[in-house]
């Protein structure tokens, strides 16, 4: 599906469970909320999983149980940190 850009040109920063990510080759800094942050540790540590693998490790690791809406919100978080750049194609 997806992977996490190489270390060398993200600077990530986490305080508990949110972070922001520099992006040293833009300048630009995110904001990435609890959700986001743990979808993009899962596209990082496991760049092949596919959206439903996404969604249960997602659940796994927020602690909640496996829903359309946590898919849908895992979609729509991914479509996200793909269209800032935070995610590039395998």
């Amino acid at each position: 599906m997806s992977q996490a850009s190489s270390p060398p040109l993200r600077l990530l920063k986490t305080w508990g469970d949110e972070a922001v990510v520099y992006d040293a080759a833009s300048g630009d800094t995110h904001y990435l909320k609890p959700l986001t942050l743990a979808l993009y540790q899962i596209c990082r540590d496991h760049p092949g999983y596919g959206s439903t693998e996404l969604a249960n490790a997602l659940a796994a690791q927020l602690g909640v149980t496996a829903s359309p809406q946590l898919q849908e919100l895992a979609e729509d978080a991914f479509r996200s940190l793909h269209k800032i750049g935070l995610l590039e194609p395998t």
